[in-house]
């Protein structure tokens, strides 16, 4: 299939012609008025008053201050962002003219009531197979995950279509968002995969970190700011947002803390803080900012529509998994064996929910995360296919840099093994490929342009086995 038949960009060819014919919108028209005192939106506020130099009041702000004026006066200086009220005209000769400059205010796309911009077709919406064949050009195995998500978000975009066309069965069925749950090892693809996915599709995708998510009011992130990410994904606009995806990585780093006597500000208690936003919910959220304060003006996201994919490598799961498959061992000659689970690299295959309670998730967080989906650990097969299948490989990135060389690199078959077999010894999956292949391209990549004679190198498994060198032919 061409990229053509993917969402953002049929979209973009319906909405051409009318963007041709029509003016483009003034800023002002677009965006709303921030009160320059107490930073609220105009949506919020209700109508401003404008005063010269761009600065808007809203009319809460001009009553405090006229009231104070009437009880025995008023200090302009001590309100906040407004120093230089107080001064005499003689002052202002001595200030720059940079010092009088006002703040440039926050912007917050208006919820206009009748949007120009094309709706979703129902033929616009990628099918599965279509989203997988993307994903297998970038990312090399995985296929069970690869098809869940490829059916979730196909199904994230029909609710999208629900939603701009306002239907509503006769029987009043409405489509349930399903949350996805990724396990795997460590360099697996988890975060690769959606990063590959937010590349692809035409909406906004957040990427956030469950590491930095603390309980509300200790120092770290509040759970807001994960709906906060995908709102400046979005550009600020509130109805493209609500129809984004969010993809919280390290979930397992807020698991239930063990033996501990001290609060679990960041485990259990993000847990429940997340249960709401998961379900669906109305958060408000600061704009352009992750901390709440006065300057920062805030609007309400709804994530009733957001599709939530949360992944996680849950060290020594797999130690409780065949903790429970091995309750079943028995004694005689058809007995299970204690160590039948010991040798299996997919042993996360068999996890179930109660796996999880015991590592940490509480039920009720789980139960919002209906779909499971499980990544195989890499093999050495995968990982020579990792290494010069997809787009983007590893080996295409070096080859391209010694093109800009005019020098042809070339890797035998031998010596992709040798490297597979060193990264399966580091047991970091496949982020062990690129430091094993920068420690011995370091050599060459710093010999090569001292001899512009050199035409092409190749590489060996005798040159990384450090029995001889590369390869190399001179030009001609």
């Amino acid at each position: 299939m061409e990229d053509k038949e993917f969402l953002g960009e049929s979209m973009s060819k319906e909405g051409s012609s009318d963007s041709v014919s029509k003016k483009p919108k003034k800023d002002d028209d677009e965006y709303e008025k921030i009160c320059y005192v107490c930073r609220r939106p105009e949506s919020i506020t209700g109508p401003m008053v404008s005063m010269p130099g761009g600065m808007n009041l809203c009319h809460d702000c001009m009553q405090k201050a006229f009231d104070s004026v009437t009880q025995g006066g008023l200090d302009l200086s001590k309100i906040q962002n407004m120093p230089y009220m107080n001064m005499n005209f003689s002052d202002f000769e001595n200030l720059k003219p940079e010092d009088l400059e006002i703040p440039k205010k926050q912007k917050i796309k208006k919820r206009s009531e009748k949007d120009n911009t094309p709706k979703l077709d129902r033929k616009d919406i990628p099918a599965p197979h279509i989203i997988k064949h993307k994903l297998d050009d970038y990312v090399i195995g995985q296929e069970q995950a690869k098809k869940a998500i490829s059916v979730a978000v196909y199904n994230h975009y029909k609710r999208v279509y629900l939603a701009d066309k306002d239907i509503i069965d006769d029987e009043g069925v409405q489509i349930e968002k399903s949350n996805i749950l990724m396990i795997g090892p460590t360099g697996s693809g988890k975060t690769y995969l959606v990063k590959t996915l937010a590349r692809l599709l035409d909406v906004p995708i957040a990427i956030a970190d469950a590491t930095s998510l603390t309980e509300a009011g200790y120092i770290g992130d509040d759970i807001e700011s994960v709906v906060s990410k995908l709102l400046a994904a979005a550009d600020n606009d509130v109805e493209k947002a609500e129809q984004g995806i969010i993809f919280i990585d390290e979930i397992d780093k807020i698991a239930k803390k063990k033996n501990t006597n001290s609060r679990d500000v960041s485990g259990e208690s993000v847990q429940q803080e997340l249960l709401k936003l998961l379900e669906g919910s109305n958060v408000e959220v600061p704009v352009g900012s992750n901390q709440k304060n006065a300057l920062t003006p805030m609007t309400t996201v709804s994530t009733e529509n957001i599709l939530f994919i949360c992944g996680g490598a849950f060290p020594d799961l797999e130690d409780i998994i065949k903790e429970r498959l091995n309750e079943k061992s028995s004694i005689g000659f058809s007995a299970e064996l204690k160590d039948r689970y010991d040798k299996d690299e997919n042993i996360l295959f068999h996890v179930i929910t109660e796996d999880l309670r015991k590592f940490g998730m509480i039920p009720e967080f789980l139960g919002r995360l209906p779909i499971t989906v499980t990544l195989q650990s890499l093999t050495k097969e995968l990982l020579v296919r990792i290494l010069k299948e997809p787009r983007n490989a590893i080996l295409k990135q070096y080859i391209k840099l010694l093109e800009l060389d005019e020098v042809k690199l070339v890797f035998e078959d031998e010596a992709l093994e040798w490297i597979a077999e060193q990264a399966m010894k580091k047991e970091t999956g496949a982020r062990a490929l690129r430091s094993i292949i920068e420690e011995f391209m370091l050599d060459i990549m710093y010999e090569i342009p001292k001899d512009p004679d050199i035409g092409s190198v190749v590489i060996t498994r005798a040159y990384l086995d450090k029995r001889g060198g590369p390869m190399i032919q001179m030009r001609g």
